[in-house]
């Protein structure tokens, strides 16, 4: 194997690796977000662990923070949560930034 070609697959590798961070990442940021929201949304229990499920859902049905911010507007409008769209999408950058810590860490 030349150098040209163990570079190449180590960028392979590493490209790899930091998908997979991102995917957990952002599984994880989705559940938080999800219980975040649960918790405004007046639900508890059993409830908040299904809403935090359907969160995680949506991401993997259309693969986009988008879809997750549209699911959290709609449902906060539906109940009446006053949650700005600034406040969603600072929640939803601070969650990541939690999510990604606690993977570093190994939780």
């Amino acid at each position: 194997m030349t150098n040209f070609q163990k570079r190449e697959d180590d960028f392979e590798k590493q490209f790899v690796h930091d998908e997979e961070l991102r995917f957990k990442a952002t599984a994880r940021r989705n559940k938080l977000l999800g219980v975040w929201a649960a918790g405004k949304l007046g639900l508890s229990g059993a409830e908040a662990e299904a809403y935090a499920k359907e969160v995680v859902l949506v991401d993997f049905e259309e693969g986009s923070d988008h879809d997750v911010f549209s699911k959290l507007r709609r449902d906060f409008d539906a109940k009446g949560v006053a949650q700005s769209d600034h406040q969603i999408r600072r929640t939803m950058e601070q969650l990541m930034a939690e999510a990604v810590a606690q993977i570093k860490a190994g939780q």
